[in-house]
């Protein structure tokens, strides 16, 4: 690589070909073990908002591509390793490295939690109603950073 632009390529390709698609398919165990060495693996980011948002995304309803973490906003339907089916709204502040906490409808008409549900129990995840996809349509783009390489450090952003 003779270039800052060549190598910044790179990387981002070594993420979008190797870590994300590892992230995706890979077990609880692996994850909470990756999770550990993350700094040495993805540099200075992170784990909520890179791996365990890369590894939810296995289940495209769960995650918004512009957002870090679970999504919040649309209700879905978990089915568990065990068969049980659960239908709720993911909490993105309670779910953390790899379990997943859904808020339901309590039996009082408030609300309750359920779980954790670690990644590797959770089976299959769906929307309640597809149109709900849209919601985030009109979300804007994350702008694209471009680091110049000739400006000073202490002006990079």
């Amino acid at each position: 690589m003779q270039s800052f632009q060549e190598m910044a390529a790179s990387r981002r390709e070594w993420i979008s070909d190797v870590l994300i698609p590892w992230s995706r398919q890979a077990s609880f165990k692996d994850l909470r073990e990756a999770e550990h060495d993350w700094i040495n693996i993805a540099g200075r980011v992170d784990p909520a908002m890179t791996l365990w948002t890369w590894a939810w995304s296995r289940f495209p309803c769960l995650v918004h591509e512009r957002l870090p973490g679970v999504n919040e906003t649309l209700e879905v339907r978990i089915e568990l390793s065990s068969g049980e089916k659960i239908v709720g709204y993911p909490d993105n502040r309670e779910s953390s490295r790899g379990e997943l906490i859904l808020i339901v409808a309590g039996k009082d008409g408030g609300s309750a939690q359920s779980g954790p549900h670690n990644i590797d129990q959770v089976v299959a995840a769906e929307l309640t109603s597809p149109e709900q996809d849209s919601s985030l349509a009109d979300l804007p783009d994350r702008p694209v950073t471009t680091l110049n390489p000739e400006a000073p450090t202490e002006h990079r952003v």
